[in-house]
C-alpha cells in the first residue's frame, strides 16, 4: 500500500473531517469572543471602574533611555519592557468565556447521551400462550423417535 493511499484513508476518515470542522469553526468562535471581549466588554467594564482602557493597562519594568510610553505599542516600538496587565486580562476574560460556552455544549452533549440511554430498546414482544404451547409440541414431536 502506498504512503499516499494510507494518508488519503487516514484524512478521508469520518472522524478526521470532523476535527478539521471542529477547529475552523473554533478559530471564528474564538475570532468571535476577541471582538466580544475587545471591542464590548472591556470597554464597558473600564467605563464602569473609571474609565480605563484594559487593552493600554501596563506597568514600564525596564525604560534605560526615559522614553516616553503613553501605550503598549509606542513601549513595544521603543523597546521598552513592560508588564501588559490589561492584555492578561482580556485574555482571562477571553478564556473565562470559552471555557464557559464549552462546558456548556459538553453539558448539552451529556444530557443528550443519558436521554437517549434511558429510552427503552425496542424488543420483540413476548411470545403469546399458544405460540409458547404450539413451540413445546413442536420440540416434543422433533424429540420422539421415529420408526
Amino acid at each position: 500500500m502506498s504512503v499516499f493511499k494510507e494518508f488519503r484513508d487516514f484524512a478521508v476518515k469520518g472522524n478526521m473531517i470532523d476535527l478539521a470542522i471542529g477547529v475552523i469553526i473554533g478559530a471564528a468562535f474564538g475570532a468571535i469572543v476577541s471582538s466580544i471581549v475587545d471591542d464590548i466588554f472591556m470597554p464597558l467594564i473600564g467605563l464602569i471602574i473609571g474609565g480605563i482602557d484594559f487593552s493600554n493597562l501596563f506597568i514600564v519594568l525596564s525604560n534605560p533611555e526615559n522614553v516616553a510610553v503613553p501605550s503598549v505599542a509606542a513601549a513595544k516600538a521603543a523597546g521598552v519592557s513592560t508588564l501588559n496587565i490589561g492584555l492578561f486580562i482580556n485574555a482571562v476574560v477571553k478564556f473565562t468565556i470559552i471555557a464557559f460556552v464549552l462546558f456548556l455544549v459538553v453539558k448539552a452533549i451529556n444530557s443528550l447521551k443519558r436521554e437517549a440511554a434511558k429510552e427503552p430498546v425496542e424488543t420483540s414482544p413476548a411470545p403469546t400462550k399458544e405460540e409458547v404451547l404450539l413451540t413445546e409440541i413442536r420440540d416434543a414431536i422433533r424429540a420422539t423417535p421415529r420408526v
